[in-house]
């Protein structure tokens, strides 16, 4: 589903996630409350401006579907590798090829060039379809480096329901964001009025 879907704002970065763009990208398509979705990359438009806006890719990229749907493919992998993390699962074997593919996809060393007028140079090459390629594997770098660091310990879903994002806890905090607070708090205090308990 699109970002058109819902007229609900994007809730604002989770904890981590303005660190970590692989966690950003991870909680890139939230759950809202009354069964409402949202999709920041939805559409090659909305996926260039969540590239740009991570320093990911230039505004005038022109991604096209292809590479939108790549870019969403790596955050599902990144998603399950999340949530095996969380859960104390062993990951799954094919997301972990996806990340490692994503990983090697793009050439880390500036290539030699030759140009009458400059001579000899070195430069690393970002055309146009190419532009994904950097992207994927920085994605991927990050989810990496996120999945075995220091924080990795920090990574949990959030606990309010029906939200799907991952966040880096910070001390007993279990939401993404205030609002998801604010609906667990509510939902605890329901339960304990009609005698119910939390699912």
């Amino acid at each position: 589903m699109n970002g058109s879907a819902t007229s609900e704002p994007a809730p604002p970065p989770a904890p981590g996630a303005e660190q970590h763009p692989a966690l950003d990208l991870a909680n890139s398509a939230p759950a809202l409350p009354g069964g409402q979705h949202l999709d920041l990359l939805g559409t090659p438009e909305a996926a260039n401006r969540w590239l740009t806006g991570h320093g990911l890719a230039p505004e005038d990229a022109g991604l096209r579907e292809t590479c939108t749907a790549r870019l969403r493919t790596l955050r599902e992998h990144v998603r399950a590798l999340l949530a095996a993390r969380v859960d104390g699962l062993a990951a799954p074997a094919t997301a972990l090829d996806a990340v490692n593919d994503a990983l090697t996809r793009a050439p880390a060393a500036s290539l030699l060039h030759w140009d009458a007028d400059r001579g000899l140079y070195r430069e690393a090459g970002h055309p146009t379809e190419q532009i994904v390629e950097h992207a994927l594997a920085a994605l991927a770098a990050d989810a990496a480096d996120l999945l075995t660091g220091t924080e990795a310990d920090r990574l949990t879903a959030c606990g309010s329901s029906p939200c799907n994002r991952y966040l880096l806890r910070h001390g007993r905090r279990h939401w993404c964001s205030t609002r998801c607070g604010d609906r667990a708090r509510a939902a605890r205090a329901y339960a304990r009025r009609t005698g119910r308990t939390e699912s």
